[in-house]
């Protein structure tokens, strides 16, 4: 039987650590934020200091980004729409190497209602 997305987002869940907006909000300053929506979902609203890379070019693109390529140890908030992007892009950041990556449990919509 094949996986649904949700089946795949619900095992990379059990892969990932996730935290909440309130403790997000709290540890903001020392991580770096990545945004894994679409520009155009980006351009409508962001976590301050996000960077964008849209999930489906990240595997492609985070080692050459000034701001990720010599950061694989670094603290790092990843957020989509509602944390099923996220979560797939954090486990796959993990096997990329860049251990210290969590998905923001609801993501921006989860942000922006609190």
């Amino acid at each position: 039987m094949a996986l649904t997305a949700m089946d795949l987002v619900a095992s990379a869940k059990q892969n990932i650590s996730e935290i909440s907006v309130a403790e997000a909000k709290q540890v903001l300053a020392n991580h770096l934020v990545l945004d894994v929506r679409e520009p155009t979902e980006f351009a409508a609203g962001q976590i301050p200091n996000a960077v964008n890379i849209p999930r489906g070019v990240l595997e492609f693109q985070i080692a050459n980004h000034p701001i990720f390529s010599r950061q694989q140890t670094a603290k790092i908030i990843v957020y989509c729409q509602s944390g099923g992007r996220s979560a797939l892009a954090t486990e796959s950041l993990h096997k990329l190497g860049y251990t210290n990556a969590v998905s923001l449990a609801g993501g921006y919509k989860a942000w922006s209602e609190n």
